[in-house]
């Protein structure tokens, strides 16, 4: 298989590790999967023979090309140049596994999961920062967006990965993120716009976010909104919704 690279994304080296990968997901013979920005195709190879369907998406032209020509062997796999931010979803089911550009990684997981039909499972290599701030347990340090999408979501760092597992070798180190839908979302959906807001203004407003009753989560004034848990801020919701 030809290999090539750009550099703005660090391609997975070993077919026999992203499979072991792929062996940390619920992915099966009947789905439908896609890699995003799939390169020269080492992550759809895999993918070819262990699910019903790949769809490999690539947006650089020559990429596309060599990804095209290696991808011939497999009757099993469709290839789009196109950008994955700016193309439609399907309306069936499918999931995702992709080694996506770190740069982008927020887009993507926001267009995933505020789509009206998204994915049942994705798993995405991340850098283990970014995985971080959107695990609902997390002490370090969580974000608004993981906040914000965690009544809806569940996300599991699956595996760590190694520098070496890539080529280029990343200065960053990445993880295999797991992205379930949840059947049934932790907050009623009638409710879901106004938790949105909740999570919004607190995490952007330190005298609101202070006027909350912290003592109900046994907080003092001096914690920070990035320091607490997705089950805290459920609480907090509850207490003044």
């Amino acid at each position: 298989m030809k290999r090539i690279h750009t550099y703005s994304q660090h391609f997975l080296r070993n077919p026999r590790f992203v499979k072991e990968l792929v062996g940390h997901t619920t992915i099966k013979r009947s789905d439908v999967v896609y890699d995003i920005g799939a390169g020269s195709g080492v992550i759809a190879s895999a993918l070819a023979s262990r699910c019903r369907h790949v769809i490999a998406i690539e947006l650089e032209p020559k990429t596309a090309e060599t990804l095209r020509k290696n991808m011939a062997r497999y009757d099993n796999v469709s290839v789009k140049e196109i950008d994955f931010l700016a193309m439609p979803l399907p309306k069936t089911p499918y999931k995702i596994f992709a080694n996506i550009p770190f740069h982008l990684s927020s887009e993507i997981v926001r267009k995933i999961t505020t789509a009206s039909n998204p994915p049942t499972a994705a798993y995405l290599i991340v850098q283990k920062q970014f995985a971080n701030k959107l695990l609902p347990d997390h002490r370090g340090f969580s974000s608004q967006l993981g906040m914000h999408l965690g009544i809806r979501f569940k996300f599991r760092i699956r595996k760590r990965l190694k520098r070496t597992d890539f080529w280029p070798y990343p200065n960053v180190d990445t993880v295999l993120l797991e992205i379930l839908h949840r059947e049934i979302p932790l907050v009623p959906e009638k409710h879901i716009p106004a938790y949105e807001r909740f999570i919004q203004k607190h995490f952007t407003n330190v005298k609101a976010f202070h006027a909350l009753p912290l003592a109900t989560i046994k907080k003092d004034a001096a914690v920070k909104p990035s320091s607490l848990t997705l089950d805290e801020w459920l609480v907090l919701f509850k207490a003044t919704y």
